[in-house]
């Protein structure tokens, strides 16, 4: 492996933190998941819907079991390898395609797209941010919702931590954090053991506030966009958990 490849772009990286991005209890909790992000979409049944960066497809699985024709992206193959077999078992149609969120575009093909899970603002360059906002925008119809949730800065900053691990079937990770660039970056140093092997990574990424996504999307070509502290609509204050972004197309006549 190239040691410039981006951490993105490490299919050793993805493989590895499978066990801790995708535990039971995360799988568990994607049906409720998804109940929220259907009212904050308004999808109607039927509704074509894009899971941006959609894993081994835990939403994308979920929305499909409500009828909703879905098209997963997302750049791992081994992730969407793993979804395109639990939809098989379940007899459920989805698309998976395998492409960079940077690169994905199809204009006015959907009504309602999703980007979950802090799956955004990997890119160092600010430009590729709004490359991926503007395709969504493109790919969406008049009047489709687009939901980004996410750790946003603000809340982040309140429950900051240097050091951590967590432990997951006998395999642990240890999170070292550092924060840069005046708090717009943070810079995340994960070692995995599991038992004698030892894999380390470094992942960074952008950190945003809720200003600055609303701010980024409007100039990426959304109309309205209200900002939320949790998929339930509760308000982005000093109680929030997440930040939840939803952004609308507005209809150009």
């Amino acid at each position: 492996m190239n040691d410039k490849t981006p951490w993105h772009e490490q299919n050793e990286f993805w493989e590895a933190m499978a066990p801790f991005l995708f535990t039971e209890k995360h799988w568990a909790n994607a049906a409720a998941e998804v109940d929220q992000v259907l009212i904050l979409l308004g999808a109607r049944q039927g509704a074509k819907i894009l899971d941006l960066c959609c894993g081994p497809g835990r939403h994308s699985l979920e929305l499909a079991r409500r009828g909703l024709s879905v098209t997963g992206v997302d750049r791992t193959a081994a992730y969407l390898d793993r979804a395109r077999k639990a939809a098989k078992r379940e007899k459920l149609t989805i698309e998976f395609i395998r492409e960079d969120m940077r690169d994905f575009c199809r204009p006015e093909a959907f009504d309602g797209a999703v980007n979950l899970y802090t799956s955004f603002g990997y890119f160092e360059d600010l430009e590729d941010d709004k490359r991926v906002l503007m395709n969504v925008c493109q790919s969406l119809r008049d009047n489709g919702t687009f939901v980004i949730e996410m750790m946003g800065k603000e809340v982040l900053a309140g429950i900051f931590r240097e050091r951590d691990w967590r432990e997951v079937n006998g395999t642990i990770l240890i999170e070292e954090r550092k924060i840069s660039k005046d708090w717009s970056w943070i810079q995340n140093r994960w070692i995995v053991i599991d038992g004698a092997a030892r894999k380390e990574f470094v992942v960074t990424h952008r950190l945003y506030s809720a200003a600055e996504i609303m701010a980024l999307l409007k100039e990426c070509g959304f109309g309205s966009v209200d900002v939320y502290g949790d998929l339930y609509g509760g308000p982005y204050d000093h109680t929030a958990d997440r930040l939840v972004v939803v952004a609308r197309k507005e209809r150009h006549y």
